[in-house]
């Protein structure tokens, strides 16, 4: 079951789609969660049948921005939960592991109304008590290791992000791979990398998915690098 979360900012470049195309192919993710689609419901329902996919929920973008969806390969094992410009909800059942939850998160990227994120993830805690995995763009960093290059993150931003993971006691899960998800300005001495992207969880689906990991795929025709998640060990492939 593994999944796939990518800020593609954008799927109206042909190279995009090859790009998402061979990803499903080669790593065959269950999930697939996109952010900053800036495409209408009908292309992603498109979109949703060249992958292969059986299911999918798209939420639109608010003129040339945002737009997230969710498409995953059995219908008959998901429910939606709940949706918003920045986020979709499901509950996944699964054979062997029983119910577990996935959220698709993309963040507030306006710095001034970060706090919504945070209020978001508080609310969205308290809707259950399944093992539940989150993954996307938070557009939130953890520390100032997050970041290479440019002006110093703002302390208060941490601090704020933070306090919210562990007020709804979620973990961030390491990457194997580059610590960076997101850069601009690669080999000039403007280069910035920020860990933008990220997947959390909380302990009971950790201790469901002891053998899990995170990877970063480096090449990538977006700012942000795709993470695959794998929550089990696998033969080929990544792993």
């Amino acid at each position: 079951m593994n999944a796939l979360a990518w800020n593609c900012q954008g799927l109206g470049n042909p190279g995009k789609f090859r790009f998402l195309k061979h990803l499903t192919l080669t790593e065959k993710p269950s999930f697939v969660f996109l952010s900053e689609t800036i495409s209408s419901y009908s292309k992603m329902e498109e979109l949703c049948s060249k992958l292969g996919f059986e299911g999918f929920i798209a939420v639109e973008p608010r003129g040339k921005s945002g737009g997230i969806a969710m498409f995953w390969k059995n219908a008959d094992n998901v429910n939606l939960l709940s949706l918003s410009q920045s986020h979709i909800d499901i509950v996944i059942k699964s054979f062997d592991k029983g119910e577990w939850r996935l959220t698709g998160i993309y963040g507030e990227p306006d710095r001034a109304q970060r706090h919504k994120t945070w209020d978001l993830l508080q609310n969205l805690s308290r809707d259950g008590n399944l093992p539940w995995c989150l993954m996307g763009d938070f557009n939130n960093v953890t520390s100032q290791a997050d970041k290479k290059g440019g002006e110093t993150y703002p302390n208060h931003l941490i601090e704020g992000f933070n306090s919210c993971l562990q007020d709804v006691e979620l973990q961030d899960m390491d990457i194997i791979g580059h610590q960076f998800t997101w850069e601009r300005g690669r080999n000039t001495s403007q280069w910035i990398e920020i860990r933008l992207d990220r997947l959390l969880v909380n302990a009971h689906w950790r201790s469901l998915f002891q053998m899990s990991k995170v990877y970063n795929i480096e090449e990538t025709p977006s700012d942000h690098s795709p993470l695959l998640m794998i929550p089990e060990q696998q033969i080929g492939g990544l792993d």
